[in-house]
């Protein structure tokens, strides 16, 4: 038999392909030798390409990329009026053949003119700016929190033993003490005056942990670290203090949004980590439009502030339901199905800041008592364990995320649940069984009963 050609619909007829790199970029206006171009990385270069797509009546471009190098170049060619689809490099791995730039770009662009090509999330600019700020900030957090461990270590070394008897060596009693022990105080009894009043842990047993040898090395690097430690706390408030002017820099371009209030939550339990942005809850309703993320029990104000540097107001309605957002934060179980049996349900490799602020409020739901979802988190942990807790609660805490910004639907938690034990539970069942009986009830007469007694009868 000869061989035959399977023709397919072409769904962008003007579409070009990009392959991104580092010091070139290969572009691909069609399948010849003479359709691929090389520019290079510079400002000039980088606008000519966009002519040189205009002038050959491109008016869509696929750009795969691996790194960051793709963002001076798709902002040229936004900026020029073309339409720009960023591409997981999943996504566009060449069939067979040896890899080269050229066959690259050509394959980009022969599956994009097929419409074969999704494009990935990208966030609005004001979304992007805010980001910018918040990762920042997150980037000094992290490397504050290098510096405190290796405090710990120095002060080990000396055998001050403060990390025994307070429950944060960077907590207030702490750092006042390290601190003094930077000044030269090494007077146990001293340095153990500094004590608050909310330490457990008496003025005596400070002191008795804090005879140490007083080597010169380990005080040496000891009060470098402390010193780095205060210069980070100190850049982590600038950032606090440029968040805060930005998003209320954008709040003042929408007079509508500075006129919602909301009404005050109960007092939540502040890390010391967390953003130092006055009044949060009213600035957080107003940013959202009216949404009250923080009715939600276990979320803080750190998720909160990633939700709104991360995805943004306007990033949730890029998702057609829950499930795609679920999706998108490889929350969702990713099924895989040959010969009609499921072979894997597990979920998919791969996170982001968004998705480890979920699962960071579904951990501190876990800890709750008495509420929906730290109930819900309960009983997944009780049959799979808590790390599949964390995992379920996270992707129920999206959708519901993802309902109040574009539904508008507001938190409320259901109440027909009973969670009573399972001797009592069956006692009102039986009892049920028996009255119903009696009065020759149907199943449609029930509405009014909880829907987990409706099921256990």
């Amino acid at each position: 038999m000869g061989r035959k050609k399977l023709s397919m619909e072409i769904i962008n007829s003007h579409a070009a392909g990009i392959d991104v790199g580092s010091r070139s970029h290969y572009v691909a206006i069609g399948q010849l030798a003479q359709d691929v171009k090389e520019f290079g990385v510079y400002a000039e270069e980088l606008t000519a390409l966009g002519q040189w797509l205009k002038s050959n009546d491109i008016t869509t471009v696929a750009m795969e990329s691996t790194g960051d190098y793709w963002q001076n170049l798709f902002a040229e060619l936004i900026r020029q009026g073309l339409e720009v689809v960023l591409v997981n490099g999943k996504f566009t791995k060449h069939a067979k053949g040896k890899k080269t730039d050229v066959k690259d770009c050509r394959w980009i662009q022969q599956l994009h003119t097929l419409g074969l090509l999704s494009g990935s999330f990208l966030p609005d600019e004001t979304t992007e700016q805010l980001r910018t700020y918040c990762r920042q900030r997150g980037n000094w957090i992290d490397q504050a929190a290098s510096t405190t461990h290796k405090m710990q270590k120095y002060l080990k070394f000396l055998n001050f033993r403060l990390d025994v008897v307070v429950k944060d060596v960077c907590g207030l009693t702490g750092l006042a003490i390290i601190g003094d022990i930077c000044k030269g105080n090494l007077d146990p009894f001293e340095l153990a005056k500094h004590r608050h009043y909310n330490c457990k842990k008496s003025t005596e047993e400070i002191a008795k942990a804090l005879h140490g040898n007083n080597r010169e090395d380990y005080l040496f690097g000891l009060k470098q670290e402390h010193d780095t430690y205060l210069f980070l706390q100190k850049k982590i408030q600038e950032c606090d203090k440029q968040i805060e002017k930005f998003i209320k820099q954008e709040l003042k371009k929408s007079p509508a949004k500075t006129a919602l209030k909301t009404t005050e939550k109960p007092h939540k339990r502040i890390n010391k980590n967390a953003p130092q942005i006055k009044n949060l809850n009213q600035v957080a309703y107003q940013y959202f439009e009216g949404v009250d993320l923080l009715t939600i029990e276990g979320l803080s104000h750190a998720t909160v502030l990633s939700i709104m540097s991360e995805i943004g107001p306007e990033g949730f309605k890029k998702f057609e339901s829950a499930k795609h957002f679920t999706s998108w934060l490889r929350l969702a179980p990713n099924n895989k199905i040959s010969g009609g049996r499921v072979l894997s349900r597990r979920i998919p490799k791969g996170s982001n800041r968004l998705k480890i602020a979920f699962r960071q409020a579904a951990n501190s739901i876990g800890n709750l008592k008495d509420t929906h979802l730290s109930n819900f988190f309960k009983r997944v942990a009780y049959r799979k364990g808590r790390t599949a807790a964390v995992s379920a609660t996270a992707r129920k805490l999206a959708v519901i995320v993802w309902n109040m910004m574009v539904k508008k639907v507001p938190y409320l938690p259901p109440t027909e649940y009973l969670f009573l034990d399972q001797k009592r539970k069956l006692k009102i069942v039986t009892r049920l069984k028996k009255n119903i009986a009696k009065l020759e009830l149907k199943p449609e007469d029930l509405g009014f009963l909880p829907g987990l007694i409706q099921n256990n009868i």
